[in-house]
């Protein structure tokens, strides 16, 4: 084939959509929210938690690591809307400045999982081969452990720091976005504007990062928005079984688990507001993914 006979059919070959103007995504964004009310209340949820994570340290009215035995196991009142637990701390305050540390260790922990899994899975789809068969053996390892052990056994071995169980969360979470990668990028790969990049003379890192990854990002922002509930349950998960976050930091799992021992005497409110602020959480994360689908999705733009 010629060159001319190359350019000729690379102009008649399909190219991929350019992305829409930043204006048009977000007048889509708008009808979406005001169109969905769950998502409605879904993006409200997400936009407190955020307020709460940015600001919170700074406007909550007590220090959430100061004790006072005088004022401890207070019920909900004007003075402590959430009540105090048993050093006298300020559940309210506790519960508004664990905002941020389990939202960054969701956010951090989906965006090394997207970085490594992600990109394993499309490099996989797209190349195949050994590249494919190295991928798919390593999630089936990770498979092949019950998830929540292998991130117990994770941050036994390295320690019950931030960064491990960030680390450990992203890692029992691979197998799930590579594979999610690799059948989209798969499926992608001989598509005709894939193929029309590679005739213009696009290398191939540079057809997977600019032409194949952009395409699969609606299908990997659902997935990442689930994944964020999830990485929440599992840091509170192992902070209450002792192996997350260290007290006195105030995290939402430590809390429900300091305040389970005394559901039993009558001091509900301990337990029950950190585990409603995880609910919430968990809640707000998983139904935001239909309408993160929605805006970034090209095909259900009207």
């Amino acid at each position: 084939m010629t060159m001319a006979d190359e350019q000729t059919t690379a102009a008649a070959l399909p190219v991929a959509p350019p992305s829409p103007r930043f204006g048009e995504t977000f007048a889509h964004a708008r009808y979406v929210v005001g169109d969905n009310p769950v998502t409605g209340v879904s993006f409200g949820l997400l936009l407190i938690l955020v307020i709460c994570a940015l600001i919170g340290p700074s406007i909550v009215p007590y220090d959430p690591l100061a004790s006072d035995t005088a004022a401890a196991l207070q019920p909900p009142s004007a003075q402590h809307w959430f009540g105090t637990d048993q050093l006298g701390r300020d559940i309210f305050s506790r519960v508004v400045v664990a905002t941020r540390l389990d939202l960054a260790i969701s956010v951090f922990s989906v965006a090394l999982v997207f970085a490594l899994g992600g990109l394993a899975g499309v490099a996989a789809g797209f190349f195949g081969g050994w590249t494919d068969r190295i991928v798919g053996r390593i999630a089936d390892t990770i498979m092949a452990f019950p998830l929540f052990v292998l991130a117990m056994g994770i941050v036994a071995a390295l320690g019950n720091t931030v960064t491990n169980i960030v680390i450990a969360t992203a890692i029992i979470n691979f197998p799930l976005y590579a594979r999610i990668a690799r059948a989209e990028a798969s499926v992608r790969r001989n598509a005709g504007y894939v193929l029309a990049a590679r005739l213009t003379g696009n290398s191939d890192a540079r057809i997977v990062l600019t032409t194949i990854l952009p395409n699969i990002m609606p299908i990997m922002v659902v997935q990442m928005s689930l994944t964020m509930g999830y990485a929440i349950l599992n840091a509170a998960g192992l902070s209450f079984i002792g192996l997350g976050v260290r007290p006195p930091t105030p995290e939402w799992g430590i809390m429900v688990a300091e305040g389970a021992a005394f559901i039993v005497s009558g001091e509900w409110w301990i337990a029950l507001f950190p585990g409603l602020a995880l609910m919430l959480a968990v809640f707000c994360f998983n139904l935001i993914g239909d309408g993160l689908r929605d805006i970034v999705d090209p095909q259900r733009r009207t």
